[in-house]
């Protein structure tokens, strides 16, 4: 019977040695991540998954030591069985430090992209503050065009002078002789 409390003690640590690894790994993997917060979420949902079955692997471990006949062999165990549990929690403390570090990045990149975005709004601000500037300008320049070609353009029996009798919107009756409209009538 102790050949298979040997081949289990074994396996064991094969697994508790694999899931370590795994965890740091994954550990790596926040570190080097750089968003978006749902990719961090989801290698923090796989490195809780690990450290669940790691978890589960040393306390395996610790009742087959604590199973062991030779009291020998059940304190060289629960010494592996600590330094495991050390070893894991130092891979904890590793990954809420790279936690940290990965959502700092994430914070920081993202407080990058809404101020560039601010960068942004200002250029269309001034943009249409130009565009408003550039069609006002336009617009008088159109204007002055028109009054020189009207003055250019009028032939010697026409002269600019007011109606009294037209109104272009209500008819000849409604209008009375205040406004300040011009037409080209004939002289």
């Amino acid at each position: 019977m102790a050949a298979a409390q040997d081949v289990h003690v074994r396996i064991c640590n094969q697994e508790i040695v694999k899931f370590d690894l795994e965890v740091k790994a994954l550990i790596q993997d926040i570190r080097d991540c750089s968003g978006p917060l749902s990719a961090l979420t989801e290698l923090n949902t796989k490195v809780k998954e690990k450290f669940r079955e790691l978890r589960h692997r040393i306390q395996e471990l610790e009742q087959a030591a604590k199973e062991q006949d030779r009291e020998s062999d059940k304190q060289v165990l629960l010494q592996e069985v600590e330094n495991h549990k050390k070893q894991m929690l130092s891979n904890q403390t590793s990954w809420r430090k790279a936690n940290l570090t990965c959502k700092i990045a994430i914070d920081n990149l993202e407080k990058a992209e809404l101020l560039q975005g601010g960068d942004l709004l200002r250029q269309r601000k001034t943009t249409k503050e130009n565009l408003a500037q550039t069609s006002s300008t336009i617009t008088e320049n159109l204007m002055g065009i028109s009054r020189m070609m009207s003055q250019q353009s009028t032939p010697p029996g026409l002269s600019w002078m007011p109606t009294k009798n037209l109104s272009p919107c209500r008819g000849p009756s409604s209008w009375d002789g205040s406004s300040s409209q011009n037409i080209i009538a004939e002289s």
